[in-house]
């Protein structure tokens, strides 16, 4: 009795400081939340919508590369030679890259280019001794074929893989060369990737770099490979696309692209005060005046990670990074003088402050934290154009961007073969749209923590974990697509801090469904579905052990 007595003692004493607690700090708190949440979607809202614009338009004028920018193929002259080709270098940076290194060496060594106007540059910071070994005899046996092929390695990996890119330069042959193509590990370009590239830098001595297209060579690998396909694609087709045609500025993707070696040198070259040190180096050669050109039509093969592990990894550094950079670039780019003050503003508000901060910010703050807590103080409301309409339609937005979700619109009202190329019937990824969304709030738990340490330069902000990759290692060992694997401990798979976050949202959702009026619910219960699904380890895939 008397422990019945004490125990409703304790809930009538935590009763009264919930109340007395709400009215004048909670309430007021989570009203500025929601104000500061709200501002945050519309200014994301208004970026969406004005980037769909300008895709449209730009897919209804035609608007390609080839015809904004001088373009003629290279063509072989029989008194020159081979001397109206330019020299290029090709970079491929490596770390222990055993499952890969063969496919990229290999495309490297097939592209369609003179073989005494290119030099292929292996450079490996491996730190496995046998994976270095295999690296070097592939070299070897492609410079017996009479591949000019250089392997070169170092004895630190000092800067990671701009220390390496950097390093790579330093060569006495390289000064041979005008240009630079970057290829990662696990990248494969077509033959003809230098004679589509190359005449964009030879014809138009303002462009600085001329990035292509990723391909993604097993999206079907996993559920998980699909949704980060499905992201990628609106990267691809729509941001890179409208930052190409109207400011000749985005980011370099660290891969697939060739660089002028003059506008490297002049933007200072390679740096490692970030981890991502491609778009540094974009960002510092744009405000020299060089110009990008994206060419969304060449693609190149590359992999993506299938392992959740290696993918929050990657997305950490992809999120850290760009609000570090921001961090220290902003007050440059704003006292810079020879740059327009539009691309500035494009720059500093459009590029980072809404994609690389507010995006992610606002995705979980919002709709992970903000929303689910309202429904346990009704004095605060959230507007359902906030609520529901800007996120539906910022989804959709973002959905019509990936060649896997078109939506039905009659052809007889469009006249642009794009978007009756769009409007086809629902394709085979449609039903993943649900799927998508949960999976980006899980995932933009990790992208906002990445966001703020890079913001206050905590502990991990230059953390550099190289992304895994796995080849044909799966098919390999199963003969199939990646199975799961059944004997795994189940400490190796938890994740605390989704399960504390689905945990508090699955609680959320109870509340409401018994004593709230929101009906949030259904959201709350199925999201926190998806952050327990992510937090016991039941995401991507796992690689056999034999």
């Amino acid at each position: 009795m008397e422990s019945q007595d004490g125990t409703i003692a304790l809930t009538g004493q935590i009763g009264l400081i919930w109340k007395q607690t709400k009215a004048p700090l909670l309430v007021p708190f989570l009203k500025v939340m929601v104000d500061v949440c709200l501002a945050m979607s519309v200014m994301l809202f208004v970026e969406r919508v004005y980037m769909g614009i300008v895709i449209v338009f730009l897919k209804l004028l035609g608007r390609k590369p080839e015809k904004m920018y001088k373009w003629e193929a290279i063509k072989d002259d029989v008194e020159l030679g081979n001397s109206a080709y330019p020299v290029v270098l090709i970079q491929i940076p490596m770390y222990n890259e055993k499952e890969v290194y063969q496919l990229s060496i290999g495309a490297a060594c097939g592209l369609s280019w003179p073989a005494d106007r290119i030099i292929i540059q292996v450079l490996d910071d491996s730190t496995d001794r046998a994976v270095k070994s295999m690296v070097e005899r592939e070299c070897k046996r492609w410079a017996s074929k009479g591949i000019n092929i250089k392997y070169e390695i170092r004895d630190n990996r000092n800067g990671y893989k701009a220390g390496a890119l950097k390093e790579g330069m330093k060569h006495s042959y390289v000064k041979q060369c005008d240009y630079v193509a970057i290829f990662d590990a696990d990248f494969q370009p077509e033959p003809d990737f230098l004679c589509r590239t190359i005449p964009f830098l030879i014809n138009n001595p303002e462009i600085a770099l001329v990035q292509a297209r990723w391909k993604f060579v097993n999206s079907d690998e996993c559920l998980m490979t699909r949704m980060q396909e499905m992201s990628l694609d609106y990267h691809f087709i729509v941001e890179q696309e409208v930052g190409s045609s109207t400011y000749a500025f985005f980011g370099f993707n660290g891969t697939a692209g060739v660089w002028r070696i003059s506008a490297l040198n002049e933007a200072g070259g390679w740096k490692d005060r970030t981890t991502v040190e491609d778009m540094d180096l974009a960002v510092r050669a744009s405000l020299k005046g060089w110009k990008f050109v994206y060419v969304g039509n060449l693609k190149v093969k590359n992999e993506l990670p299938s392992t959740f592990k290696a993918y929050r990894y990657q997305q950490h550094r992809w999120s850290c990074g760009p609000a570090n950079l921001f961090k220290k670039m902003a007050i440059e780019i704003i006292r810079n003088r020879k740059v327009s003050l539009w691309k500035k503003f494009y720059v500093i508000y459009s590029f980072f402050f809404v994609r690389k901060i507010v995006a992610h910010i606002v995705t979980f703050v919002f709709y992970c934290v903000v929303l689910p807590t309202t429904v346990f103080v009704p004095e605060v409301q959230v507007p359902k154009w906030g609520a529901v309409y800007i996120p539906s339609i910022i989804t959709l937005l973002n959905a019509v961007g990936t060649p896997r979700l078109y939506f039905y619109i009659p052809t007889c009202f469009l006249k642009c073969s794009y978007l009756r190329h769009m409007s086809n019937a629902c394709y085979r990824s449609l039903h993943l749209v649900m799927f998508w969304i949960l999976f980006e709030n899980v995932m933009s738990l990790h992208r906002t923590k990445a966001t703020f340490i890079g913001l206050l330069e905590a502990g991990r902000v230059n953390e550099w974990v190289v992304t895994e990759k796995l080849g044909d290692a799966l098919k390999a060992k199963s003969g199939a697509k990646a199975s799961r694997r059944t004997h795994i401990r189940l400490g190796d798979r938890l994740l605390l801090l989704e399960l504390g976050v689905g945990a508090y949202l699955f609680f959320c959702g109870c509340y409401d469904m018994g004593f709230g009026k929101n009906r949030y619910f259904i959201f709350l219960f199925l999201q926190s579905i998806a952050f327990f699904i992510a937090g016991f380890g039941y995401v991507g895939t796992f690689v056999p052990t034999s």
